[in-house]
């Protein structure tokens, strides 16, 4: 990449970062293009849809839940590290509104740059919830999909709680409760 295509593709996910966080997924990319200082085609060849320029954003946030589940994977309490790991997704997520609702639909589009760069995260995921259904903790029959889904869900719940800062936990809480054997 040219150092000018270079510094215009950092530019825009710097301002898209502040604009999704102030305003949510939904945000205008107009808007980004415009506070970037590039036209919207500039955008749209480095970026070209939304989700494509969601999925650039959150890679380093991605890698870090990553790198979180490889650590716990050690761990002499399988099903504690699946828990933990399932709360820094529901944070994560939770970070900026929409992303949620982009990712469970994102989920039924394996074509979509947000479902691609979620095939590390479920195989991260598959990975600590063998180690605890091994381990008796959680029933034989919950898959990784389900699990991500559920994160998903309640972390949209809490996205339209915003007064209730407490209910992320609650519900994960409650769900947990439904995947003991």
């Amino acid at each position: 990449m040219r150092a000018d295509a270079r510094r215009n593709y950092e530019r825009l996910l710097g301002v898209a970062r502040s604009a999704f966080a102030e305003h949510g997924t939904d945000a205008s990319l107009e808007d980004v293009a415009k506070r970037a200082g590039v036209g919207i085609g500039t955008l749209y060849r480095h970026f070209p849809n939304r989700h494509a320029l969601m999925s650039a954003i959150f890679q380093s946030e991605v890698d870090v839940l990553l790198a979180r589940s490889r650590e716990l994977l050690d761990s002499a309490q399988p099903c504690t590290a699946l828990v933990e790991w399932l709360r820094a997704i529901i944070t994560h997520t939770g970070e900026y509104r929409g992303v949620a609702r982009a990712l469970m639909s994102a989920s039924h589009d394996d074509s979509s740059a947000l479902a691609q760069c979620s095939t590390p995260m479920r195989e991260a995921g598959s990975a600590l919830l063998e180690r605890a259904q091994l381990a008796g903790s959680v029933r034989v029959d919950v898959t990784i999909g389900d699990l991500m889904q559920l994160t998903n869900a309640i972390a949209l719940a809490a996205e339209q709680a915003p007064d209730d800062p407490e209910l992320a936990d609650r519900l994960l809480a409650l769900t947990l409760r439904g995947l003991k054997p």
